[in-house]
């Protein structure tokens, strides 16, 4: 069968996927596993291996860009402390444990084999949490499943890596950690230099297409020099993304921003739906590899049963620990939000607030707090030495407590129980990751092909069996039907205050050029609220037409104060992302609408 024609193949069983699933009520990832399995019982489909650089270097990369793209920065600099746990701790953990677990179970399997395999299945998945995100559970748990599937990848590969170079050598847990430093460190500088020049460059680019296209080779970009250097390139993905999704509202226009997002969903659904295709269509080769080497499919299955259930039993004590340390940090913040909520009195008094460590409630509100003072000393520090000016001075406390303030309302609000808890442990998927790095063992490893069908079936296993449960375990936990909640009092504060922003850029001083009565008529036009389309203005003289134009730009000068002060407000956490999101799309409709008025 020629290459074009199953690539034709593919896509249409993609779409047929995607369509029948949401009527059957299975997600479609299950669906296509199940399907890629099936098919290779046809006769005339060959034998299909798949090289492991076609996940790790071809597909992950865009995948795992787009994902931290449409990440909510806000909320994975909320709970990046416990992602960051279940990224490194947990992983190591994970892998030591699994590796004792599978040198019991395998006669003669070294002990440095027995870690790597646990490193292999020991990451959760970015394109297994897809499966998540269809169960409609709250973003909080979103956010800190896909922030750990993001950057778990670059603790389990440097593992694996050192785990293989040990056997038969000594290989001390300085090496080990110097490695994972580096190339975490190399590769999140890599990603941040791209992820700015992607930003720059495209800002300049007015058209539309070309803007875009640009994108599509930009996770590569980061992907490739890390990779030489030794270090993440997956990470360096992630780390372009997350900058590329944090400063794009700013830097680059609406309709570049929402063609871009439409096609990045497509480029989504091909690849993620491609990587679960390829683990269906490639276990029966795995399978068919143990049995030629002379193993026996009964081992392999036992080994990926019990490494499976080891590795959902560390997990599951992880995030009880976890929650029970959350809990203690949350006892707290009461304490710390009265403090907080004093100190933002003082400043509007125009009292100095005293920011010394000696202060009961801020000593003891965490590391955020702490943080939070010390940046305060060094400002005051900076005022008394004339460095900044009052006002600035002033300026700049008033928006880190509002910062700490937003950061200990939504804690308050998210709060993770032990319902999150079992969604936390039940959600952690392997996938995608866990089948390639398996297959990036070399050659003359010891059991190989049993390794990487243990692999294949844990990843094939959770998926199917956690995967096919996940909805039903949301809705028995009455977790379901709050992803993407907008509270109509948060809503309307929020447009309240873009009102504010733009009465204010009115106000300014700075729209001389535009006519007193055009300048009134978008006072009143903000009070009202009309409709986006509803400029008041009909063709007719050419005055008319002028004066409809000069209108219209005064109207995009208002939406790109209004974007400014939304940006403002994500940036203090002030409200959630949802509802964020929702207003920063209505905007750019609105600028879209008029642009193409203009045209």
């Amino acid at each position: 069968m020629s290459l074009e024609l199953v690539a034709i193949i593919g896509v249409v069983l993609v779409v047929a996927v995607s369509v029948i699933a949401p009527r059957v009520g299975v997600a479609a990832p299950l669906l296509l596993v199940v399907l890629g399995v099936a098919v290779t019982f046809l006769p005339f489909v060959d034998r299909v291996t798949v090289p492991p650089e076609w996940i790790l270097g071809g597909i992950l990369p865009p995948l795992l860009y787009s994902t931290a793209v449409s990440t909510p920065s806000m909320e994975f600099r909320r709970d990046f402390r416990l992602i960051s746990l279940f990224s490194v701790i947990l992983v190591v953990i994970t892998a030591v444990l699994v590796g004792l677990v599978a040198c019991a179970l395998v006669p003669g399997l070294p002990l440095g084999i027995g870690i790597a395999l646990g490193a292999i299945v020991s990451p959760t998945d970015a394109v297994a949490t897809s499966v998540i995100r269809q169960a409609g559970v709250s973003q909080r748990i979103v956010t800190v499943l896909e922030g750990e599937s993001l950057l778990n990848d670059a603790s389990a590969l440097v593992l694996l890596r050192s785990a293989v170079a040990a056997v038969g050598v000594s290989i001390s847990i300085w090496q080990v950690s110097v490695d994972f430093l580096w190339a975490v460190a190399a590769a999140v500088a890599i990603g941040w230099v791209v992820g700015g020049l992607n930003l720059a460059i495209r800002a300049r680019i007015t058209q539309v297409t070309s803007n875009v296209t640009l994108s599509l080779v930009v996770p590569f970009l980061a992907y490739l020099p890390a990779e030489h250097l030794d270090a993440s390139g997956l990470v360096a993905t992630v780390t372009a993304g997350l900058v590329t999704g944090y400063g794009a509202p700013r830097r680059l226009g609406a309709e570049e921003r929402i063609a871009e997002r439409t096609v990045w969903r497509t480029v989504e659904l091909l690849l993620e739906s491609a990587v679960f295709l390829l683990v269906g269509l490639e276990a029966p080769s795995l399978a068919a590899d143990v049995v030629e080497a002379g193993g026996g499919l009964g081992l392999a299955v036992l080994v990926a049963v019990l490494a499976a259930t080891c590795a959902i039993a560390i997990r599951a004590g992880f995030v009880a620990w976890s929650l029970w340390s959350l809990a203690r940090r949350n006892r707290r913040a009461p304490a710390v939000r009265d403090r907080l909520a004093e100190l933002q009195e003082q400043i509007a008094d125009g009292q100095v607030p005293d920011f010394g460590a000696s202060d009961p409630q801020l000593a003891q509100g965490g590391g955020n707090h702490r943080k939070s003072r010390r940046r305060a000393r060094q400002m005051a520090r900076r005022a008394s030495a004339g460095a900044v000016s009052s006002e600035e001075r002033v300026s700049r406390w008033q928006q880190m407590l509002r910062k700490r303030v937003a950061d200990l309302d939504y804690l308050a609000a998210e709060k993770l129980g032990w319902r999150e808890g079992v969604m936390l442990v039940w959600a952690g998927m392997r996938g995608a990751v866990t089948i390639a790095a398996a297959q990036t063992l070399p050659s003359d490893t010891q059991h190989r092909s049993l390794l990487i069908l243990v692999a294949t079936l844990v990843a094939v296993g959770t998926l199917l069996i956690q995967g096919s449960t996940l909805g039903w375990l949301a809705d028995r936990l009455g977790l379901t039907g709050r992803a993407g909640e907008v509270d109509p009092e948060q809503w309307d504060a929020l447009q309240a205050e873009l009102n504010r922003a733009a009465f204010d850029r009115l106000t300014s001083g700075e729209l001389t050029s535009f006519p007193p009565e055009l300048v009134e008529k978008a006072r009143s036009r903000i009070a009202r609220t009309p409709r986006p389309d509803d400029d008041d203005f009909r063709p007719g003289s050419p005055a008319m037409k002028a004066r409809m134009e000069q209108f219209q730009r005064l109207r995009l000068d208002l939406i790109g104060a209004q974007r400014d002060a939304l940006l403002d407000l994500r940036d203090l956490g002030a409200y959630p992302s949802a509802v964020l999101d929702a207003a920063l799309a209505q905007l750019d409709a609105d600028q879209i609408g008029i642009e193409l008025h203009q045209h």
